[in-house]
């Protein structure tokens, strides 16, 4: 048995994630390290890393019939999405299409693919891409998702002063 520290979950105790609904998502890369290109002027620059971080991202509808991507943004160490679950289509209850199976999947994706084109096939160890968790926030109402929508499509424009931008980490510690 190992003696690591259990990790405290930032989900809702409760709640089902795999319920109709729109969820902002923030999943950075582990160390948040720049893996996807840069920002130039304003604009994000994918990499080849990047475009695979992309496509993946609009492969998700293709893996859930009630699933869609309404908004996303790669950025250079982080993506943000709103994943939009729709009225279920099978009236059962099925927790495969719920967030936290969605977001591992898309992980999964990014980090197989990045493998093959990235890292030799006889290495023995699997690449660490990406942070152990994500944020997310439930959008409960128009306003909210209005303002997180601008929020994803503006984020290339402000990553001069977003808190993900390694410049700006030494201003980022939280006091205690």
């Amino acid at each position: 048995m190992n003696n690591y520290p259990k990790r405290k979950s930032n989900r809702l105790k409760e709640y089902d994630y795999s319920q109709y609904g729109y969820y902002f998502i923030t999943i950075c890369t582990k160390g948040k390290e720049c893996l996807f290109g840069r920002v130039v002027d304003g604009e994000m620059r994918l990499n080849e890393m990047g475009c695979i971080a992309d496509e993946e991202i609009r492969n998700i509808p293709n893996h859930y019939d009630d699933v869609s991507v309404d908004a996303y943004v790669v950025m250079p160490n982080h993506v943000h999405l709103i994943i939009h679950i729709t009225e279920r289509i099978n009236p059962f209850p099925t927790k495969t299409r719920g967030i936290p199976n969605i977001i591992g999947k898309y992980k999964a994706g990014v980090t197989r693919a990045v493998g093959k084109g990235f890292i030799p096939s006889a290495s023995p160890k699997p690449i660490k891409l990406w942070q152990v968790s994500y944020h997310d926030h439930i959008i409960r109402n128009k306003k909210v998702y209005q303002k997180i929508y601008e929020y994803i499509k503006s984020n290339p424009l402000k990553w001069e002063e977003d808190c993900h931008n390694p410049i700006n980490f030494k201003t980022n510690i939280r006091r205690r």
